[in-house]
């Protein structure tokens, strides 16, 4: 990058959720070595919602996953929450990923035969919740997304922009600290698009939930309060914006 700082994505003095520093990650080994990731740096700031973009084989999605705790990266340090994520071991990635991270993809990923109420219980299911704590929860998040009317109806049942609240509530059910969405509005027409922009974005302000969002749509990109640009494995430039919607304060 073009600056000697370190690069945020909020508040310089605030101290940040996720730190990456000198972030690489290799696939493969030898002749067939490809390095997906050539030192990235960059701070999130807890209550941000960020915007991810770049071309495709740039490193952002290679990025989301190590944030995601999906991946680990092969040199460089991750810290969450100022706990190194690169020092732990599956189960306890696994474990910090169940107990502090949300996850919405593009296709939804909803069980077909199950109830929208049932596919929201499934991360408290796997937690070991009691039933009665399972059902309470999912309602709840359900009623956060304005689906709690449609809480017996499966996903052939709802329309897409409904499929992915659901998916939302979901994801939103274990109230986690930081909500991951690879191109949640990916398989949406643009009404329905803005539609679940705006729910992230209530949820970014009313319940504090820091959002990060893969993205190649700039309409989708203008609700973030932050847009992080990579270029072949390396974050290119960072910017702070006022979001749609959000006055600009005099």
């Amino acid at each position: 990058m073009a600056t000697d700082a370190a690069p945020s994505s909020g508040t310089a003095d605030a101290t940040p959720i996720i730190r990456l520093r000198g972030v690489t990650k290799t696939y493969g080994q030898g002749a067939t070595a490809f390095q997906a990731l050539k030192g990235v740096d960059l701070d999130i700031q807890s209550g941000d919602f960020v915007a991810v973009m770049g071309a495709s084989g740039s490193g952002k999605s290679t990025t989301m996953n190590i944030l995601g705790c999906l991946d680990v990266p092969t040199g460089g340090t991750f810290e969450f929450r100022g706990h190194h994520v690169e020092d732990l071991d599956r189960d306890q990635r696994a474990l910090l990923r169940r107990k502090y991270l949300g996850f919405v993809f593009q296709g939804f990923n909803l069980l077909a035969r199950t109830s929208a109420l049932e596919n929201v219980e499934l991360p408290l299911l796997y937690r070991g919740d009691a039933k009665q704590a399972r059902r309470d929860a999912a309602m709840a998040a359900l009623d956060k997304v304005g689906l709690k009317q449609w809480w017996d109806h499966t996903p052939a049942e709802l329309s897409g922009g409904q499929q992915q609240r659901v998916a939302i509530a979901r994801a939103i059910v274990t109230s986690p600290q930081v909500l991951l969405a690879d191109e949640p509005t990916g398989n949406l027409d643009s009404e329905r698009s803005v539609e679940i922009m705006q729910l992230l974005t209530d949820l970014n302000r009313e319940n504090g939930i820091t959002v990060l969002m893969v993205t190649h749509e700039p309409e989708m990109a203008a609700f973030a309060r932050t847009v992080v640009h990579f270029k072949d494995g390396l974050v290119e430039r960072i910017e702070a914006q006022h979001r749609q919607g959000e006055e600009v304060e005099a």
